[in-house]
C-alpha cells in the first residue's frame, strides 16, 4: 500500500515545473523568540532548529513569522529579512536544509496592530512591550486595538499601506537571494492582512476599507508586490485565516472568493488555512479541527492547481494519513508535534510501513529506525 503523506507533492507556479516536495509533511511556521539583541537577525539557533526537521524527513520547512520591517515583528526577539546581515543568515540556513533533501519556505509577515508583543515563553507578561524594554508605536489598518490587552495601534494612511507593500516587496527579493524555495505571506492570526481582510477590525471608509474590495486590497496588492519580483518558476503561498469563528467577522465563504481571486489571478499557488486571532468567538478547538475549513478551501479552488494545506492539532501519522487518503487537503502542517519530536515524518513514515529505504530521515539516523 503507498502512503498518500509519503507521495510526492508538486506545489505548481506561473512558469517552469514549480517545486516538488519529497512528501506532504509540512512544518508548521512556529515563532522561537530568541533573538536577544533585537536586530532580527537569525542565530546558530534557528540553524540547528530548521536543520533538524529536515534531518528528520519533513518534506517542506517553513520558517517562523519573519518580518519585512522592524515594527512588523510579532515581538522584540523575532527575526526578519530587511538588511543584508539578516538575508546572509537566512541563506546559510537554507543551504543546510537543502543538504537534508527538503524544501524550504520563508513566512513573510507584518503583525500590524498586533506587534511589539513580549515573547510567548515561560514567566512572560502579556500585552504590548514598552518603549524601554524594545517595543514600540504599533501600526494597523485603524487605531483601534486588535486584540484585548494591546495598545491601540497608530492607523497607516494610505502612503503607509504602500510603504508595507514595498516592504513585502523587497522582503521577497531578498528571500529569492537567499535561495528560499517558496515563500508564505502571514495572512492570519490577526496580523496585519488578516486586520484588513476582517470586518471586525477593518472600519476604514476610504479605498482600503468598506466592501470586500476594499479589504481585500492589501492584501491583493501585498501579493502582487511579490509576484512581481518572486520568480515564476517558485510557488507563491498564504496562510489564511479562513473564519474569524463569529457572525460579524471574516467567514468561510467570503475567504474562499478572495483565495479564488488571488489563485486565479494574482500568482497564487498555495493556502495554508488556519482560522482566527482576532477578538472574535470562541474556537471550537480539538484534533483537526481546521481540516474542514481547508476542505472548504479545496474544494471552492477546484478548478485552478493551487495546492490547500491544513494545520490545527495534527498531530499523529494515521490522523495525518486519513486526511490526505480522503482528499481533505493536499498537505498537512505539523507544528507542536514538530517541536516536540523533529523526527515526526521520518517516525510517521515507520508507522505507515514505508520501507526504510524510502524513509526521508537522514542517513546518520538510519539505524534508528532499523
Amino acid at each position: 500500500m503507498t502512503s498518500s503523506l509519503f507521495s510526492p507533492l508538486t506545489i505548481s507556479a506561473p512558469a517552469g515545473d514549480g517545486l516538488t516536495l519529497r512528501n506532504r509533511a509540512i512544518v508548521s511556521p512556529m515563532c522561537q523568540y530568541i533573538v536577544d539583541a533585537h536586530d532580527g537577525v537569525p542565530l546558530d539557533w534557528h540553524l540547528q532548529h530548521y536543520g533538524s526537521l529536515a534531518a528528520g524527513g519533513f518534506g517542506l520547512v517553513t520558517t517562523e513569522a519573519t518580518a519585512v520591517e522592524p515594527r512588523g515583528r510579532i515581538s522584540p526577539r523575532d527575526i526578519g529579512l530587511w538588511n543584508d546581515e539578516q538575508q546572509q543568515v537566512h541563506a546559510r540556513i537554507v543551504d543546510f536544509v537543502h543538504s537534508q533533501g527538503a524544501a524550504i519556505a520563508t513566512q513573510l509577515s507584518h503583525a500590524g496592530g498586533k506587534a511589539s508583543t513580549y515573547p510567548w515563553l515561560p514567566d512572560q507578561p502579556g500585552g504590548t512591550v514598552p518603549a524601554d524594554q524594545g517595543g514600540w508605536q504599533t501600526v494597523g489598518i485603524t487605531d483601534q486595538p486588535v486584540f484585548p490587552g494591546l495598545d491601540a495601534p497608530q492607523a497607516l494612511d494610505a502612503a503607509g499601506l504602500k510603504q508595507v507593500v514595498d516592504a513585502f516587496r523587497e522582503a521577497a527579493r531578498r528571500a529569492d537571494a537567499a535561495g528560499y524555495d517558496s515563500i508564505q505571506l502571514h495572512g492570519a492570526h490577526g496580523y496585519l492582512m488578516h486586520q484588513a481582510l476582517s470586518p471586525l477590525t477593518n472600519t476604514r471608509t476610504d479605498e482600503y476599507g468598506g466592501d470586500l474590495p476594499g479589504r481585500s486590497r492589501l492584501m491583493r496588492e501585498i501579493v502582487d508586490a511579490v509576484r512581481s519580483v518572486w520568480p515564476a518558476t517558485k510557488p507563491l503561498g498564504l496562510r489564511l485565516s479562513a473564519t474569524d469563528w463569529t457572525e460579524r467577522g471574516l467567514d468561510l465563504e467570503t475567504a474562499a472568493a478572495v483565495m479564488h481571486e488571488l489563485v486565479a489571478d494574482h500568482g497564487l499557488n498555495w493556502i495554508d488555512v488556519s482560522s482566527g486571532g482576532l477578538n472574535g468567538g470562541p474556537i471550537p478547538m480539538g484534533p483537526g479541527y481546521q481540516v474542514s475549513l481547508a476542505t472548504a478551501i479545496k474544494d471552492a479552488l477546484v478548478d485552478t492547481d493551487a495546492v490547500v494545506s491544513s494545520v490545527g492539532m495534527i498531530t499523529d501519522a494515521t490522523q495525518a494519513e486519513t486526511i490526505l487518503a480522503t482528499d481533505q487537503a493536499d498537505a498537512v502542517s505539523i507544528g507542536r508535534a514538530a517541536l516536540r519530536n523533529p523526527h515526526w515524518a521520518a517516525q510517521a513514515a515507520v508507522e505507515l510501513g514505508v520501507p526504510l529505504e524510502d524513509n526521508p530521515v537522514a542517513d546518520q539516523f538510519w539505524r534508528a529506525y532499523l
